[in-house]
C-alpha cells in the first residue's frame, strides 16, 4: 500500500489578504471566492480527490461563502475552522476573545451547511498552549497551524517592508526556532494530534503552493524538480505530506486585485491550474492522498509521541 499524504486548502479570501497587509480596500470585503471555488473543486474532481478546506467565519456568513461552504461538502470534502476574521495575529488574544474567535467560526461554518468542524488552522501559523486547550475542550480532533521551518522571521521582514501596515507583525510567522518542530504528526498531551504542514525534510523549507509558484515564476523546470525532491525525501525519511493549498493557486493577477505583493502572482492563471494539476498527479503517484481529518485518523491509529504544548 501506498503511504498517506493529504491536501488541504486554506479559503483565505482577498479581504483577508488585504488586510494583513493593510490596505484599506479591505473593508469593502472584495471576494475571489465564487471565480477560486469553482475551479479548485475542478481541479480536485479531476484528480479524483478529498481535501479538506479551512474556512474563514467570516466568509461563511456571507452570500458567496455560504455557497462555497455548499459546494464544498457536497463534494465530499470535510470542512474545518480557520478562525472568524483570519487575523494572523490570533496569539495575541485574550482567552474570552480566543474562544469567541473560534465558537463564532463553528456556527458560522454549521450555519452554511457543513457538519460541526473538528479540524482547526490558525492564520498565519498561529498557535499557543491556551489555543491548544481551547480546541481540546471543545472536542476537535486536531489541529494543523504548525509550520516547521526557519523562514518565519524573513517572511516576516518581507511583510513589515511591503505591508501598509505593521499591525501584529512584530511577532507573525513564529520564529526560526520553529525549526525544531516535529515535521510528522504528533500529539499534544491534551489529546489533541498536531498536523503540521509538511517542509522539505532535512532543508526545513516550504513546499506548498505560493513556494512553488514563486519558483515557477524564475523556472518552471525548477519548480518541478523542487517538489520531485521534496516528494523523494519525505518517502526516504517517513514523513507523510500535509500539502497546502491557498485560492491564489489557481487565480490570476487581474483576479486579485491588490495582490501584487503576493508569491507567484507574475504566474497566469492557466500555467497555475496546469501545475497545481501536476503537482496533485505526482503526489498521488507516490501517496495515497485524502483530506486532513482522515489523514489524521491514520496516523493517529498507529501511535503518535506526545509533545508539551509549551514547546510550540
Amino acid at each position: 500500500m501506498k503511504p498517506v499524504a493529504s491536501v488541504s486548502l486554506d479559503l483565505d479570501n482577498l479581504w483577508a489578504y488585504l488586510k494583513t497587509h493593510g490596505d484599506p480596500r479591505w473593508e469593502r470585503r472584495p471576494s475571489f471566492l465564487p471565480s477560486a471555488v469553482p475551479r479548485l473543486l475542478d481541479v480536485f474532481g479531476e484528480q479524483r480527490l478529498t481535501t479538506t478546506v479551512f474556512v474563514v467565519g467570516a466568509d461563511a456568513e456571507r452570500e458567496d461563502g455560504a455557497a462555497a461552504v455548499a459546494a464544498i461538502t457536497a463534494a465530499g470534502h470535510e470542512v474545518a475552522n480557520h478562525s472568524f476574521r483570519h487575523e494572523p495575529w490570533l496569539h495575541r488574544y485574550s482567552p474570552a476573545e480566543l474562544e469567541a474567535e473560534v465558537v463564532r467560526a463553528e456556527d458560522a461554518i454549521t450555519a452554511a451547511g457543513a457538519p460541526r468542524p473538528v479540524g482547526f488552522r490558525g492564520p498565519g501559523y498561529s498557535v499557543t498552549p491556551q489555543l491548544l486547550d481551547l480546541l481540546a475542550r471543545r472536542g476537535y480532533h486536531y489541529d494543523a497551524s504548525v509550520l516547521p521551518t526557519w523562514i518565519g522571521p524573513l517572511a516576516r521582514a518581507y511583510h513589515n517592508r511591503t505591508a501598509g501596515s505593521t499591525d501584529g507583525g512584530a511577532d507573525l510567522f513564529g520564529g526560526f526556532g520553529r525549526v525544531r518542530a516535529p515535521n510528522k504528526a504528533y500529539r499534544w498531551r491534551d489529546g489533541l494530534v498536531e498536523l503540521p504542514v509538511t517542509t522539505m525534510p532535512l532543508l526545513r523549507v516550504p513546499i506548498h503552493g505560493a513556494y512553488l509558484l514563486q519558483l515557477h515564476q524564475l523556472s518552471p523546470r525548477l519548480a518541478r524538480g523542487y517538489f520531485r525532491t521534496a516528494l523523494r525525501l519525505c518517502r526516504a525519511r517517513g514523513v507523510s505530506p500535509s500539502l497546502l493549498l491557498h485560492p491564489t493557486d489557481v487565480l490570476a493577477a487581474a483576479e486579485a486585485p491588490g495582490m501584487e505583493f503576493f508569491p507567484g502572482m507574475a504566474v497566469p492563471g492557466s500555467e497555475k491550474v496546469a501545475l497545481l494539476d501536476w503537482v496533485l498527479a505526482l503526489l498521488r503517484e507516490h501517496f495515497d492522498v485524502v483530506g486532513t481529518g482522515e489523514h489524521v485518523a491514520r496516523v493517529a491509529a498507529t501511535g503518535l509521541r506526545e509533545r508539551d504544548p509549551v514547546a510550540c
